[in-house]
């Protein structure tokens, strides 16, 4: 390096290091912490104010969620048969697998019902659904 750019160099950084005229080092200036924007979602109640993404076609965000839970007829529930595997009885409802404490949807005449299985013989399956809790018996022998 020649001796001017050496010179102006030192020269720089002995100004940076000098305190500020008032004598005091300068104070940053205070942080302002804001809050994180919020996402705020609307449901749409036509396809003219919004689709699904993963489903344009489908008109399920437009329909009213049912008030109350309605009453679901026990003949819509059918024992397709009830198996014994090991100690373990399984029993098949409306075309679904289920054991003892099991939950899950099947499909009706009455549409879509969430039921859940309480216990399981050799004869019969106690479920509940939207509630109630009943015996279906196997006919199946």
């Amino acid at each position: 390096m020649n001796a001017l750019k050496r010179t102006s160099l030192i020269v720089a950084l002995a100004v940076a290091a000098l305190p500020t005229l008032g004598g005091e080092p300068a104070k940053p200036a205070p942080v302002v912490k804001t809050p994180p924007p919020k996402s705020v979602f609307v449901m749409p109640a036509s396809p003219r104010e919004g689709r699904d993404p993963f489903f344009p076609e489908s008109f399920r965000p437009y329909e009213d969620a049912p008030a109350t839970k309605r009453e679901v007829d026990s003949t819509v529930f059918i024992i397709k048969g009830i198996s014994n595997e090991r100690g373990h009885l399984m029993a098949i409802v409306n075309n679904h697998t289920f054991a003892a404490g099991d939950e899950g949807d099947v499909l009706t005449t009455s549409g879509r019902v969430h039921l859940r299985v309480v216990s399981i013989s050799p004869d019969s399956v106690v479920i509940e659904a939207n509630g109630t809790r009943r015996e279906i018996k196997s006919y199946n022998k």
